[in-house]
């Protein structure tokens, strides 16, 4: 195996589904703590960030749901699924019936990841490494997204980024569990789930997450 990512991928992680979306096998990470050491004592020196892609976030798992139970939302059309991580929300698009799908991620790792979880599942998606934020340009009918709303200042540029879709037509689907910088309007829940997740990675063992449709809407 020459691609180093996918040497690294293979050696920390196992073949296993998310709690919410057992349909969906992936190239998870079994041990939460050890690989989160690894990343950043041994690996630290390779400039490899820490490991997002290895776990199936509520959010990401949310929205996967969402999409796989409403089919009809991406069925026949060109779909983003942004900060991909896993590739979840990508694999779950195309699962669905999408046109395409474009899956974007700027950590290197996280592109391999979803790469071979794409490969997994038997599905093909592309994939890009630039930083869309902002991009009014994308030939796009639907953004898919979870778990981004964990830090500044990328969520608000993430937010008005979003809301300029919104207003020009594009659906957006957010799967949030509540996490800090979560916009506080210009949101429809859709629906919500309970995930199981994990204490090493979570505050609880479940975790209440959302899935919203971003409104283009001022406010």
């Amino acid at each position: 195996m020459s691609d180093p990512h996918e040497k690294f991928i293979i050696e920390n992680t196992r073949i296993s589904h998310a709690p919410l979306v057992p349909e969906i096998p992936l190239y998870l990470a079994s041990e939460v703590v050890p690989l989160w050491r690894m990343t950043e004592e041994e690996l630290a020196q390779a400039n490899i960030a820490p490991p997002y892609w290895a776990f199936a976030w509520a959010g990401g798992q949310a929205v996967s749901r969402y999409i796989l139970d409403h089919p009809d939302l991406v069925r026949g059309l060109r779909v983003l699924d942004f900060a991909t991580g896993s590739g979840i929300g990508a694999i779950a698009a195309m699962r669905a019936g999408a046109a395409g799908v474009l899956a974007s991620d700027i950590d290197a790792i996280a592109r391999t990841a979803a790469c071979l979880n794409a490969c997994l599942n038997n599905v093909k998606i592309s994939i890009t490494d630039e930083d869309l934020i902002g991009r009014m340009d994308l030939s796009v009918d639907v953004i898919l997204a979870g778990d981004i709303c964990y830090e500044q200042p990328m969520a608000g540029r993430v937010e008005s980024w979003f809301k300029e879709m919104a207003r020009h037509g594009t659906r957006i689907y957010l799967g949030d569990p509540g996490r800090t910088y979560l916009p506080k309007a210009g949101l429809e829940i859709l629906s919500r789930y309970q995930v199981a997740t994990s204490r090493e990675l979570e505050d609880s063992d479940v975790r209440a997450t959302s899935v919203l449709l971003v409104s283009g809407n001022p406010g």
